[in-house]
């Protein structure tokens, strides 16, 4: 299992697109801007989840991404196994398995296992609509004690 910054950049971009579900396209430019991300680096990660079929394009002056599906309808997990493929161990597959030649008589790879199904659930529940929940009321408490202070 492998997260990368492809999940960080990807899941931050999704949330600022589900904060602005039903306002039109969002441009990739404001989205950098407001989020941190190289441009260029969120333009590659458009391409994965447009190709998932979790964001949509629009060109033209108005154009921009906007999600293919309700937010309450994409998962983390969805947006991160779009960006860096199946979530599976990796300790415990694929080639290491076959040099290290325990197969399942492997304590250690119960554990794996077990995080894995538990990583997966987490993200599985989590829901763009939740957390574009979240960022607003994050948002609005932080305006809140900005106005407090006098700033």
């Amino acid at each position: 299992m492998r997260l990368t910054a492809k999940s960080e950049y990807g899941l931050l971009a999704m949330i600022d697109l589900a904060c602005r579900e039903g306002d039109g396209p969002v441009s990739a430019r404001e989205i950098s801007e407001r989020q941190a991300i190289p441009a260029k680096f969120l333009e590659q990660l458009f391409v994965a989840l447009r190709k998932a079929g979790l964001v949509s394009a629009v060109r033209g002056a108005r154009g921009g991404f906007a999600l293919a599906r309700p937010a309450e309808a994409i998962t983390v997990l969805q947006v991160v196994e779009a960006l860096e493929g199946p979530l599976k161990t990796t300790v415990c597959d694929g080639e290491r398995a076959a040099a290290c030649g325990k197969g399942k008589a492997c304590a250690a790879a119960h554990v794996w296992e077990r995080a894995t199904t538990a990583v997966r659930s987490v993200f599985g529940d989590a829901t763009l609509a939740a957390l574009a929940r979240t960022q607003q009321e994050l948002e609005d408490s932080a305006d809140v004690r900005r106005e407090a202070v006098g700033g």
